[in-house]
């Protein structure tokens, strides 16, 4: 690994523990103002505050809180997006470059690759080419991997081993993805993917537990952390829950220690 690939790296995951508390924060071009984003300056403190290694956010986000950021929380830039609500689809498309993560200061990029799609073949080439420019720049790439199919459901443990692996053969450094929901068949997609696997948190669960719940048992199946974003920012005390997610994945706590800080 080049020198300032491992050093940036070494700023989005924790050098003792290895691991990484990233706060995804990239809604807003997709929805719109949501609870928990309106305030960009406010939530970046929160994450600061709180113990975040790194944040996964967009161009428009990071000006708007640029004089809130810490040297110690890292920024990872979202390469891929062009889509809202609106039109349904949710299919990514390149809307910036890794030339502009590092201008922006970014210790990273991140692109979405949805396996099983049918448009799969040019998510792959976008991806493999943005991490050919990475590779270039000495930029860790994120590949958010997906699996899509008539028949898979998106943690199935199936599609998310395939996906995983597929993401890093086509340059991805970390892969974000979901909890397959035991850890069991977790501990099958870490072993099958040799870069780190940060899980995602997908919409809002209905509590605080179920949250802490996933982290904990994927943390003990091999993740290398979280990427989450409605699950933290959401949630009634927002600083306490990063605390939570970093005493999880730094600390080794419990689920009840992570409860109770949370209460």
């Amino acid at each position: 690994m080049r020198v300032g690939k491992q050093i940036r790296m070494n700023s989005l995951f924790n050098k003792t523990t290895g691991n990484s508390v990233c706060i995804a924060v990239d809604h807003g071009g997709i929805a719109g103002p949501m609870e928990g984003i309106n305030n960009p300056a406010q939530l970046v403190r929160q994450c600061v505050a709180g113990g975040a290694d790194c944040i996964l956010t967009t161009r428009g986000f990071a000006r708007a809180a640029a004089d809130a950021w810490d040297r110690k929380t890292s920024l990872l830039l979202r390469l891929t997006g062009g889509f809202t609500v609106f039109g349904g689809k949710f299919e990514e498309e390149m809307i910036t470059s890794p030339q502009a993560a590092v201008e922006y200061g970014a210790a990273g990029a991140a692109v979405t690759v949805k396996f099983g799609h049918e448009r799969e073949g040019e998510f792959t080439r976008n991806a493999s080419l943005a991490a050919d420019e990475c590779a270039r720049l000495g930029l860790p790439l994120m590949v958010e991997a997906m699996a899509k199919g008539k028949d898979l459901t998106s943690a199935d443990p199936r599609g998310i081993k395939l996906a995983s692996r597929a993401a890093m053969e086509i340059g991805a450094d970390i892969v974000k993805t979901y909890y397959t929901g035991d850890p069991d068949s977790f501990r099958e997609v870490v072993e099958g993917c040799p870069v780190p696997i940060l899980i995602l948190g997908g919409p809002k669960s209905d509590s605080d537990e179920e949250t802490v719940s996933n982290v904990y048992y994927a943390m003990q199946a091999g993740a290398r952390g979280i990427a989450m974003g409605r699950n933290i920012w959401q949630r009634k005390n927002v600083q306490a829950m990063i605390e939570a997610m970093a005493g999880l994945v730094h600390e080794g706590w419990s689920i009840q220690q992570a409860m109770n800080h949370i209460a």
